[in-house]
């Protein structure tokens, strides 16, 4: 691919889920590969999301293969929202995301880094994809980290908070890691 100017950014945040982190995280390596030479992908992690990262052993993978992983210190610092509103990044993309904090996206709660920079992306017309951990009621299958298998139930709560943000400008929900390479083709075609 050749890129006459600047690499585009992309803010790719981490929320305190497992559920699908390893795939979310091996398909983002190969994005980041793949579009190298038109694309930055800047880490964002939540402090819940740091623990799950830790947790999974990703920690060091992430700082392997992207430039830049910072760490949630509150709602402004790193300053994400700030970038986003001034436009320095080409979308921002939520993946995993956990029910809490796509409430808090559908509710309007700017608390947290990640809430705050998915607000602040729907204000100043910049796309965001949310990958929901519960985005419809039922009972799932999640792997841990041992390799073993935990069942969860999926409550009709968290699910309408994905339906609420399907309604919402500039917001696209997506439900599987595979669905990554699609928004980049949309947004990088060659």
């Amino acid at each position: 691919m050749a890129n006459n100017g600047a690499k585009k950014r992309i803010a790719w945040g981490i929320t305190g889920s497992g559920d699908r982190i390893v795939e979310t995280v091996e398909i983002m390596t190969e994005l980041q590969k793949q579009y190298d030479d038109v694309v930055d992908v800047r880490v964002f992690v939540s402090k819940a999301g740091e623990q799950v990262i830790k947790y999974y052993k990703l920690f060091n993978t992430l700082e392997k293969h992207f430039d830049k992983v910072w760490v949630e210190i509150n709602a402004n610092s790193p300053f994400l929202a700030g970038q986003l509103q001034v436009k320095r990044y080409e979308f921002l993309l939520l993946a995993p995301t956990t029910s809490n904090t796509v409430a808090k996206i559908a509710l309007g709660l700017a608390d947290s880094l990640l809430s705050n920079a998915a607000i602040m992306s729907q204000k100043a017309f910049v796309p965001s994809y949310i990958m929901p951990c519960d985005y419809k009621p039922g009972i799932v299958s999640t792997i841990l980290p041992d390799g073993s298998e935990m069942k969860l139930r999926i409550r009709k709560e968290d699910a309408e908070h994905v339906q609420r943000l399907r309604k919402m400008e500039d917001v696209f929900v997506i439900e599987t890691p595979q669905e990554l390479p699609s928004v980049f083709e949309k947004h990088f075609s060659r």
